[in-house]
């Protein structure tokens, strides 16, 4: 201080002796003396108060930032740079789909890729002196701290671009003596770290610009000039940047776009905007960036004219996709967390799982908004596109109800590696937020038959689609009053497992559960991804009942186990999630897990393939415009709440599903003449046809299933599944069919006997001790034994082709009554049935012209046989019906021939008949002829009606 007055002191001698030698102070009195001592005073004091002062000031300020450490070159680059950036999704093969939905949008761009006209119309505007100051202007905080003190009208910031940056990426936009000193200490910090560019290119990709077309917050030039003018930062014309540069200093205030009643707008007054943009341009032609010419053509420029429209967003028109992408992303990432911090989420309790789980998926989604990731995804942007088109034709679904549409989902699943092509979620997204591909668990009605129901029971040997099942009136074990009901309310009897897949019976398939042990048909479950609670499943998931439901994604990828050999192969939509540069942080990796043997699998194809060659999906390939291997399965859930079709090729799986949101039952009459049923194919068909179009190598691989090794073609007995017998040969009831070789039958069927029957109204019945053998015929007949095991009634016995019931054919009691309107045409004799319900056949006499001795000519079996082939001309008929006791009624009435006569030549009449011994007589009376068995019993003749008394047309 003292050095400082001292040199003061001398400088103003200096003058003084230089005014006296110039005589400008000669005529100076001892007034000088005085005047001079009092300002040499004041200096003094002067200077020391400003000490005083700047000392103060310097003292306040190092106890506001005291507190702040002393940041390093690394933290200071990870805090500037840290800024939200918009991910992106992409279509498989590296199609851009759209930006994740985000509050705001974001994207990072290199100051060589922005406008000169931008970046001279920041700094014009916000900082003229970037390029010399060190962080920050003195006189332009000095002149700023002058206004907050005196409360006067802010008329120019105070901050430089660097210190912008700083409270934009490091500190807040709190208003404080406290945070603005620091902000300079930081702001000096980071200048001596980065370079200018750094630091500018890093202020462009974070400022703010309010609003884009669509009604987005955004931020950084890049979503600017796309937001708002539609084209790239580095394209924008000196207005447009002028524009774009004026809207930091008031974001919203200046936006031309803003919300009203759900929809973005222009507003209606831009001048706000549009004079903040003359200002800047004024700014940019006084700092010399434009010229005169230039800066006039700008002040003409039509703003409104040349914004951007709305354009649609990944939201607006892939919203089932973003919402998807978002979910499964969210639990990639969260999975990867916990993984890293080493938690093992199996060894917490519940309430600590789902603690853990929750904290990292809110973690999860943060990153995925402001991380700037790249998902690609295993969608297939045309197949998608094609299946979401296909269900837009409305005429194979049903009416609504309760103000609720007939819903579909829907899922095409790449078999060797899970990736899914595409999908639909439903027919209206803004309706109800619900994908019916992914999130609506519903139950799966018969397709669970071949995951649950025999694929299990196959596996180890206890079925093959050979062996015989029960179709038979079953219970549950669980509530023996409960009865398993097939969809017709009928049974088929002994059916092998093949016919029972292929016409979807559901007593056999509780019976195929049954087959398998517990934790064998659970552990199947739950290697196929699905979710059951203890206990399940219960013998109801054979048909399709668990609590959880299921899922249309887990029904399609379940069924991509058959295709892939018995290997579960987990379904995925993101391939992979990369960083802004190109760094994998995750990628999928295809895991397979052992379901099922490759036998079996092959198998079950090869009986669902039935289902579509005469089943219950038998009109599907007619409804389709190209060729596959396809084995599929339909299904129904109880009260027809839901509608399925699951189908497989050797490339792909995909499903079907049909219903309502809030479970009712689904029009069953006809739509579009179409059954539920068919047009539940039909719908299926429709996109399976669609995605054919556009990638027809995709859904027609142009190659079968193969064959694995240890498949054998057998043989069997359709009555058992062993190997026949000759009975078994002699019924005709020899069937082939496929096995896997380790459980191919061994043992030879012996569950038939030979037995003797008749035929009543075309029913087979077991013939009684006294039946007239002419009325028989030999057959075969399940042993007692062997139906008392299957419990099979006499009606299910009926239904199976070539063997006779285990039924007696049951006597009345009576003499059958006279046959009635016997005719002859020609040389066909025909008479009306008989009435009784024992009646087994019918014996025709014949007698000669000029005979009235009639002869038993033929004997014919079956009670509904009502005509027989004869001679015709000089024969006269009659007929007589037998019962199952050999009993005969009367005769008919006749009926003669066109030249029959009873009356003998009169020559003969004359003659006197010669007598005859006893034994020509009884030679010469009308004998039976024998029947197939040979039967030696002779029937009696009834007597023929008299001339007289009878008619041709009536008895």
């Amino acid at each position: 201080m003292r050095n400082l007055l001292n040199t003061l002191t001398s400088k103003c001698e200096q003058v003084v002796n230089f005014l006296r030698r110039k005589k400008i102070l000669s005529n100076l009195d001892i007034t000088y003396q005085v005047v001079w001592n009092l300002f040499l005073v004041f200096l003094v004091f002067g200077v020391i108060s400003l000490f005083f002062v700047g000392g103060a000031g310097a003292g306040f300020f190092a106890s506001l930032v005291k507190d702040e450490q002393l940041r390093s070159y690394e933290a200071m680059k990870k805090d500037i740079y840290n800024y939200e950036e918009v991910s992106e999704i992409y279509f498989a093969n590296d199609v851009y789909l759209g930006e994740l939905p985000t509050d705001l949008e974001r994207r990072e761009i290199p100051l060589k890729d922005i406008s000169p006209h931008l970046i001279n119309a920041i700094i014009a505007t916000e900082d003229e002196y970037f390029y010399e100051h060190e962080g920050i202007v003195p006189k332009a905080i000095m002149r700023a701290t002058f206004q907050e003190f005196t409360n006067a009208s802010l008329q120019t910031g105070g901050s430089t671009l660097t210190q912008q940056l700083v409270k934009n990426q490091i500190l807040t936009s709190e208003v404080s003596f406290d945070r603005k000193a620091r902000e300079i200490v930081l702001a000096m910090r980071l200048e001596h770290f980065f370079e200018k560019d750094e630091i500018l290119e890093a202020y462009l990709n974070i400022v703010p610009f309010g609003r884009n077309a669509n009604g987005r917050n955004i931020a950084g030039v890049q979503a600017a000039a796309q937001g708002i003018f539609g084209v790239d930062a580095k394209d924008l014309s000196i207005p447009q940047a002028a524009f774009i540069a004026g809207l930091p200093q008031s974001p919203f205030g200046y936006t031309p776009f803003y919300r009203s009643e759900g929809k973005v707008v222009v507003k209606e007054n831009l001048d706000p905007g549009i004079n903040r943009m003359k200002t800047v341009l004024r700014r940019m032609h006084e700092g010399g960036h434009i010229t005169e010419q230039e800066y006039q053509e700008a002040l003409n420029y039509d703003i409104r004219a040349n914004l951007t429209a709305a354009t649609p967003s990944i939201r607006d028109e892939y919203p089932y996709i973003a919402d998807e992408v978002v979910e499964r992303a969210v639990s990639i990432l969260t999975n990867q967390y916990i993984s890293e911090e080493g938690i093992e989420l199996e060894q917490l309790d519940a309430e600590e799982r789902l603690e853990i789980i929750n904290k990292h998926a809110a973690q999860a989604r943060i990153d995925l908004r402001q991380n700037g990731y790249r998902i690609h995804t295993t969608i297939d942007k045309d197949i998608h596109d094609a299946m979401n088109e296909a269900i837009k034709d409305e005429r194979f679904f049903g009416p609504p109800k309760d103000g609720e549409p007939e819903e579909v989902g829907s899922m095409l699943i790449e078999n060797r590696t899970g990736a899914i092509l595409g999908f639909v979620g439903g027919r209206d997204f803004e309706r109800e937020q619900l994908n019916h591909a992914t999130n609506a668990r519903r139950p799966n009605g018969s397709t669970m038959k071949p995951l649950l129901a025999y694929g299990p029971a196959m596996d180890i040997g206890a079925l093959q689609p050979g062996h015989i099942i029960p179709d038979v009136p079953t219970f549950y074990k669980s509530d023996s009053s409960r009865q398993v009901n097939n969809f017709n309310r009928s049974h088929r009897g002994l059916i092998t497992v093949r016919e029972a897949l292929k016409t979807s019976q559901n007593t056999t398939a509780v019976r195929g559960l049954w087959m398998a042990p517990h934790e064998k048909s659970r552990e199947t479950l739950l290697k196929m991804g699905f979710r059951l609670n203890p206990g399940e499943p219960y013998e109801a998931a054979a048909l399709g009942a668990i609590d959880h439901n299921v899922t249309v994604e887990n029904n399609t990828n379940a069924y991509a186990t058959f295709a892939n050999g018995g290997k579960y192969i987990p379904s995925h939509m993101i391939d992979r999630i990369e960083t802004k540069d190109g760094e994998v942080i995750f990628e999928h990796q295809i895991e397979e897990v052992e379901v099922f043997s490759p036998q079996t699998s092959y198998l079950m194809i090869d009986m669902m393939r039935d289902v579509l060659r005469g089943g219950t999906a038998s009109s599907l390939p007619g409804r389709l415009k190209f060729r596959a291997d396809w084995a599929g399965k339909t299904g129904t859930t109880q009260d027809f709440y839901d509608v399925w079709f699951v189908a497989t090729n050797p490339n792909v799986t995909m499903s079907v599903w049909i219903g309502y949101d809030t479970p009712k039952e689904i029009k069953r009459e006809p739509i579009a003449g179409l059954s539920y049923s068919q047009r539940t194919q039909q719908i299926w068909a429709n996109i399976a046809n669609a995605a054919y179009d556009v990638r027809p190598e995709v859904m027609s691989p142009g190659h079968n299933f193969q064959m694995p090794d240890g498949i054998v073609s057998r043989a069997i007995c359709g009555v058992s599944g062993l190997l026949p017998s000759d009975l078994c040969k002699e019924a005709g009831l020899v069937k082939t069919d496929l096995f896997n070789a380790k459980f191919a039958p061994t043992k030879v069927d012996d569950s038939l006997q030979k037995v003797n029957y008749v035929l009543i109204d075309d029913q087979p019945y077991v013939a009684l001790e006294n039946t007239p053998k002419e009325f028989t015929f030999n057959g075969v007949m399940i042993k007692e034994e062997y139906l008392e095991t299957y419990r099979l009634s006499e009606s299910l016995q009926n239904q199976l082709s070539n063997v006779i019931p285990d039924r007696k054919a049951k006597h009345n009691g009576k003499q059958p009554s006279a046959v009635k309107n016997v005719s002859l045409s020609g040389s066909t004799l025909s008479w009306a049935k008989q009435k009784e319900n024992d009646i087994v056949g019918y014996r025709i006499y014949q007698a000669p012209n000029g005979s009235d001795q009639f002869k038993l000519i033929t004997s014919v079996k079956g009670s509904a046989t009502t005509s027989h082939n004869i001679k015709s001309g000089s024969y006269a008929y009659y007929v007589t019906a037998v019962d199952v006791a050999g009993k005969e009624s009367p005769a008919s009435n006749i009926a003669k021939g066109d030249n029959w006569s009873a009356e003998p030549p009169k020559e003969e009449k004359e003659e006197k008949e010669p007598k005859k011994d006893k034994k020509e007589d009884e030679d010469k009376k009308p004998k039976p002829p024998s029947g197939d068995n040979g039967d030696p019993r002779k029937p009696s003749t009834p007597k023929p009606p008299s001339e007289s008394g009878g008619s041709e047309n009536n008895g």
